[in-house]
């Protein structure tokens, strides 16, 4: 286990937290219509109880999430180029018992498709490791294994934020915000609130010639506490 975590420099400026003395009430939409990185820090700042000290990116890539952030976070990937802090599985993290203030997690948007590797967006949304007939092809059994793991490595009261979108394969709508609602429920972790992000752009692919459902224009930030009660 490692004792010693060393931290991602980053660079952006930090919001005053909830609990600052002087702070004002300041409400949240549920509704974003800006970039991740801004929407996160309105997370940081409004959800954990106090100023949270260790944060953990456990689908850390490329960092674009702190990208001019002053907050310092661990990371870590699989996939080494990548450079997180830590080369590691999320599902098994090398880390001790009540370790982070908070956790931030973005599973893959869309499973694996097909063979055509020309698709780029299974590199920028999709799965690192291929799925598996037995799975449907899809990831939602990743879901259980990573939060109980993220139960065991945050602190009490800790939260857990989720960024995740619901896709069609197979020609049927996959509930993935409610796979992983049931999944973090069934490890502890109770559901406290969402904020619907709007993206610019559905995901296409210029070979998809008929649509029999309406394109995603929208993913979820779900907020989790490990808690019993989220006030």
């Amino acid at each position: 286990m490692a004792t010693s975590l060393p931290l991602i420099p980053v660079t952006r400026r930090e919001a005053p937290s909830s609990t600052d003395k002087g702070s004002a009430y300041e409400p949240l939409a549920s509704v974003w219509y800006g970039e991740d990185a801004e929407l996160i820090e309105r997370l940081l700042s409004f959800y954990p109880r106090k100023r949270p000290r260790r944060i953990l990116d456990a689908t850390v890539n490329g960092g674009r999430f702190w990208k001019d952030s002053k907050r310092p976070v661990i990371g870590i990937d699989i996939d080494p180029r990548h450079r997180p802090t830590f080369v590691a599985d999320n599902t098994a993290m090398p880390f001790r018992d009540d370790s982070f203030d908070v956790i931030v997690y973005d599973p893959p948007h869309i499973p694996n498709q097909g063979k055509d590797k020309s698709k780029d967006f299974n590199t920028r949304f999709g799965l690192v490791v291929r799925s598996s007939k037995e799975n449907h092809y899809t990831f939602t059994h990743t879901f259980p294994p990573f939060v109980k793991e993220t139960y065991r490595v945050l602190k009490a009261e800790g939260i857990l934020l989720c960024k995740i979108t619901d896709y069609v394969h197979h020609h049927r709508y996959q509930w993935a915000h409610i796979e992983f609602i049931n999944a973090a429920r069934e490890a502890g972790l109770t559901p406290c609130d969402c904020i619907v992000k709007i993206r610019k752009g559905p995901i296409i692919d210029p070979k998809w010639k008929n649509a029999h459902h309406s394109r995603r224009q929208h993913c979820y930030w779900l907020i989790f506490r490990k808690s019993k009660k989220c006030e």
